[in-house]
């Protein structure tokens, strides 16, 4: 028995599905609407909901079927049906997809609302009409979750984003299907969709009970953070960066995405994700810094304004604080007119390490603040008892402050600020040391109540506070460097402070350098400086007392002090350096004492010679610090001695030529026989010598150019400390880009080791190289043409090294590094091409390029990898139009006779190298009508392409013919594939070359001492020979070279005949480089 229940307000079931239509067609318009719209649509589905059928069951029960809600849900769904086949773009199905989360969730706060009425409880599992409808939609989107078209797909889970915020509780049935679907949509081929579900599955994090996952099953919040880590797309990643709620589990996954390579993602870790953690304290100390680190430091101008405007909120945050520090004493001894900013900016400064290695990172942070807000600088005014109670914050604020008043021309922000004058700033300087020199008592009067012990009481308290003197110190010292130093007496006080500080034997080491850099400011001449420090030094060696061993000496009491002794003052000018002593008449604690103070002098010279500017000759005074301290430590065998003393006859070689070369000798042996940690130094000299005289060591003679590049390739390629490797690779770099070295041997193994897998760990090496082929290249055409010459050789040896990669190591593919080489050579990229007009008698890079690709292709022993790798560079080269007619003669040489002298046999292959035949045979066909082959039947470079193709060339002006086939041929039959490789005269070079390879493998010790003994016998000889030389260049100039017609006749055709070819260095020309200026440091 069925009974039909109609209430009063129950709508007519065939009216619904038209008004919902109408509703619908209304919000698709605008979202001005959709509320309107919402409360309408839950009016009629209330009334719909009242349309209910009892049945009455055959046990007597009775049960109720909505048929009204059925109805509702079916035209709800039919509304939703018309947009899921609609991709991402028109508006009106956004509209209506907003329309359907704003719906579900008015429904779910009305049902709340009339739950609080009726008093009912949460908790009770209550079915209502608003349940059975959400549950009847969830259930239909995520059938559409498989299926086969990519927009029905991407609609259902725009849809489920858009209102899973809203659904209420769900049965466990259809949280766990919904929770499935969604995860399986993320590994979804299609980028937007994989980012629905991210956004989506988000949703459910906080609904998770980990408890009850099951043993292996990962949570959803490990999922999403493995998407935010590992997904190739950028969208995909912001959708789950913009949703992961900011935990400290998650934390440190998401901070990782500041160093995103996406532009947006890491501009939106500034702009919406960091400022939700509301407090700059909720990161760690180093989590700090490195999000301010990679903000700011970003090489795209947007993020480092996003981060600039961080900061500034984090400041805001800081400055509305309680200042705590206030009420202990530490910032309540000086009042400003600032307004508080001054101290804001201090408790600011504490969020980093300014004692350690935060200093830099604080400064950044702090010019950012002054760029973005430039009325916080205006603010500052500096109160007398401000430098009575420095702080290292507040030391790092004052020099910044100055830093950046001086470095905008800002000098009446300066005098306004109320700093003091420089007899005043004398006095707060000298208190500052003098506070440093009462911690320094504290800790020797500590060690000496500890005697014996390896820690004193209060040590860490103790080290932190000398810590926290020297950055003060420090600060104000960079300070002093922009003082005026018009007033004289101020002058002499900073003077004698600075000189009585360098000549305390117990003054932190990195104080030397900027004591120094004020001393420079103040003292008249170099000369003065010069004499003042080695006084200086006079002093501290004839004075030695005993200092803190650990920070300096290193490892030097495990060396025996017998080793080796100092050898006797030879001071041939200048004051001796040396007190007359004997070092075996010494105790073990003097011997300790003596070297610790040549260390701390040997640092005192480091620090001078490095500002110094004039040559050595006009400074007589280092002769005696030469003789008597740097030369006796060079020989010592203590490492922490051995390695100052090198690096400070170094930059006295940088200053005194004659020196430079008979001590090169030194060096080069060092750098084959020196450890680790000293090796790195005495490479960074070397190379330094090698730029700042390169006449001397590479223009005087050709073979020791040869055999100092050799030794430095060489060295490269068997260097395993990755430091040092980093260093050569750098210095190499260097100098050839100033033209110093044309080798393009140099070049060839670079270009391996920027790909190499066993670089891949070394960053440093990586971005040298990723910098310097794309500067050296397009800098010049030469220089393009230098890096063709080198591809075939190259190219093989590429192939070589990937075939031999083992199990785990990665490397680009040989035709992906033959791109590379054809993107640093194209002409359209090159400098002059911009700039100046190309001559057309200039070897063109791609030109040249294809010549040695397509001389390659007749090579038999080629596989059809290699041939298809060719083939496909061929058809990626630019070559222009106007080419010179000589090397449009060579390409049609060779693109002619390939398939009847060396056919592909390879369809693939075929194919592609046609393409390259007909674009030749298009670009250059009224030139090669107007050609005459016999006009270059004697150029040397053109008889080496027909002996490459096996072709006899034309003779007494008549013209070869080209064959070209009286028939169409098969596809693929005569256009073969593309080869690289240039053909001329490689097949004679290329033992030579497999020989020289085979050699650089032989013992370097060998090869460094006849390097080195041969450099220092050409230098010393050099200019007594130069003019010898000459003439001997003259003769040489004037032998008689073989000509064309003298060459053994060509071969006539033959199919198939092997050719063996190598990769040609240059064609012939001598190629003039230009001379870098001088080295720096």
């Amino acid at each position: 028995m069925v009974k039909a229940k109609a209430p009063e307000e129950a709508i007519d079931l065939e009216t619904l599905h038209e008004a919902i239509a109408t509703i619908f067609d209304q919000v698709q318009t605008s979202l001005a609407n959709h509320k309107k719209n919402c409360v309408a649509l839950y009016k009629l589905h209330l009334r719909a909901a009242a349309v209910s059928t009892q049945i009455q069951k055959k046990n007597g029960t009775v049960s109720t079927k909505y048929t009204g809600e059925r109805a509702f849900a079916e035209s709800f769904l039919d509304m939703l049906n018309r947009i899921l086949g609609m991709k991402k773009g028109p508006p009106a199905a956004d509209r209506i997809v907003k329309f359907v989360g704003s719906y579900v969730q008015y429904s779910n706060e009305k049902v709340m609302q009339e739950q609080e009425k009726a008093g009912s409880s949460e908790e009770e599992d209550t079915e209502t009409t608003t349940s059975r409808f959400v549950a009847r939609i969830i259930g239909w989107l995520l059938q559409g979750f498989q299926a086969k078209n990519k927009n029905a797909r991407f609609r259902c889970l725009h849809i489920v984003s858009e209102l899973i915020s809203h659904v209420g509780d769900l049965e466990d049935d259809t949280y766990g299907l919904l929770r499935e679907g969604l995860i399986e949509r993320l590994n979804d081929k299609e980028t937007l969709i994989r980012a629905h579900a991210a956004a989506a599955l988000s949703k459910l994090v906080g609904s998770e009970d980990p408890d009850e996952l099951e043993e292996g099953e990962q949570s959803v919040l490990d999922i999403l953070l493995e998407v935010l880590a590992s997904d190739p797309a950028a969208e995909v990643r912001r959708a789950s960066l913009l949703n992961v709620p900011l935990t400290p589990a998650t934390l440190d996954t998401i901070l990782k995405r500041t160093r995103d390579v996406d532009t947006t993602t890491r501009k939106i870790m500034y702009t919406a994700v960091l400022p939700k953690l509301g407090h700059p304290r909720h990161l760690s100390l180093v989590q700090r810094e490195q999000v301010i680190k990679d903000g700011l430091g970003d090489r795209e101008p947007g993020v480092r304004v996003a981060a600039g405007k961080l900061l500034t909120k984090w400041f805001d945050v800081i400055l509305a604080e309680q200042d705590e520090r206030t009420q202990d004493g530490s910032l309540a001894g000086w009042e400003g007119d600032d307004s508080g900013i001054m101290k804001g900016l201090i408790r600011f400064l504490a969020l980093f390490d300014v004692i350690g290695s935060g200093e830099a990172i604080a400064v950044d942070t702090l010019i950012s603040i002054f760029v973005t807000r430039p009325d916080i600088p205006e603010a500052f005014v500096f109160p007398e008892q401000y430098w009575q109670h420095l702080t290292p914050e507040s030391a790092v604020l004052a020099r910044v402050f100055v830093e950046y008043c001086i470095k905008n021309g800002n000098e009446a922000r300066l005098e306004a600020a109320a700093l003091p004058v420089v007899t005043a700033f004398a006095f707060i300087f000298q208190e500052a040391y003098n506070h440093l020199l009462n911690v320094l008592q504290k800790i020797e009067a500590a060690k000496l109540v500890a005697a014996g012990l390896d820690e004193y009481e209060d040590e860490d308290a103790l080290e932190e506070e000398l810590a926290k003197k020297e950055v003060i110190l420090g600060e104000l010292l960079r300070m002093a460097l922009k003082l005026d130093y018009m007033d004289e007496i101020g002058r002499r006080k900073v003077f004698t402070v600075v000189k009585e500080m360098l000549a305390h034997p117990q003054l932190p080491p990195s104080l030397i350098e900027r004591c120094v850099d004020v001393l420079k400011e103040i003292m008249p001449s170099e000369r003065d400086l010069i004499r003042v420090v080695v006084e200086i030094i006079v002093e501290l060696r004839e004075n030695e007392e005993l200092e803190d061993v650990d920070n300096i000496l290193g490892d030097l009491d495990d060396q025996d002090p017998d080793q080796s002794s100092a050898t006797e003052p030879i001071s041939r000018g200048g004051r001796s350096a040396r007190k007359p002593r004997d070092r075996d008449a010494m105790s073990s604690e003097e011997r300790r004492e003596a070297d610790i103070t040549d260390i701390r002098c040997l640092m005192l010279c480091t620090a001078v010679l490095e500002r110094v500017n004039g040559s050595f000759e006009d400074n007589s005074t280092l002769e005696g610090i030469l003789a008597d301290l740097i030369v006796p430590s060079v020989k010592r065998k203590e490492l922490a001695m051995r390695e100052k003393a090198l690096v400070s006859l170094g930059l006295c070689c940088l200053i005194a030529k004659n020196m430079a070369l008979r001590s090169f000798q030194l060096f080069m042996g060092q750098i084959e026989n020196a450890p680790a940690e000293l090796k790195v130094q005495v490479l960074k000299v070397t190379l330094d010598l090698l730029i700042m005289y390169d006449q001397e060591f590479f223009k005087k003679s050709e073979a020791i150019a040869t055999q100092i590049t050799n030794f430095l390739v060489q060295t490269l390629q068997n260097e395993e400390i990755p430091a040092a490797q980093a260093v050569l690779c750098t210095g190499i770099c260097k100098l050839v880009l100033a033209g110093i070295i044309n080798d393009p041997n140099v070049l060839v193994t670079l270009a391996l080791l920027y790909i190499s897998p066993g670089t891949s760990d070394n960053q440093e090496l990586r971005q040298c190289l990723s910098y310097f082929f794309p500067v050296y290249s397009y800098a010049s055409a030469a220089n393009q043409c230098r890096v063709q010459s080198m591809y075939l050789l190259a190219y093989d040896q590429a192939k070589e090294m990937h075939d031999d990669l083992e199990d785990g190591q990665q490397m680009i593919s040989p035709y992906d590094f033959g791109l590379m080489l054809v993107d640093w050579t194209d002409p359209a990229k090159a400098v002059q091409i911009a700039q100046i007009e190309h001559s057309p008698d200039e070897p063109v890079a791609h030109a040249e390029l294809a010549i040695q690709i397509l001389s390659a292709l007749y090579d038999e022993d080629r596989s059809d990898s290699d041939k298809k790798a060719f083939c496909q560079t061929l058809n990626q080269l630019h070559i222009p139009a106007e080419l010179d007619s000589k090397s449009i003669h060579k390409l049609d040489l060779l693109v002619s006779h390939l398939s009847d002298q060396s056919p592909l046999n390879n369809t693939a292959n075929e194919k592609l190298f046609a393409r390259f035949k007909s674009r030749v045979a298009s670009q250059f066909a009224k030139q090669l009508k107007e050609l005459d082959p016999a006009a270059y039947g004697e150029e040397e470079d053109v008889l080496k392409v027909y002996e490459c193709i096996a072709v006899e060339p034309p003779k007494g002006g008549v013209k070869a013919v080209r064959p070209r086939p009286s028939s169409p041929a098969k596809p693929g039959g005569e256009e073969g594939g593309e080869v690289e490789g240039e053909g001329e005269g490689e097949g004679e070079q290329e033992p030579a070359s497999r020989g020289t390879e085979r050699t650089s493998t032989r013992s370097r010790a060998s090869t460094s001492g006849e390097t080195a003994s041969a450099v220092t016998a050409t230098t010393q000889a050099a200019e007594e020979e130069e003019g010898d030389k000459e003439e001997d260049e003259e003769e040489k100039e004037e032998e008689p070279t073989p000509q064309p017609e003298e060459r053994p006749s060509t071969p006539q055709k033959k199919k198939g005949t092997k050719r063996v070819h190598t990769p040609g260095t240059g064609r012939g020309e001598e190629r003039k480089r230009t001379r870098r200026g001088t080295a720096t440091r």
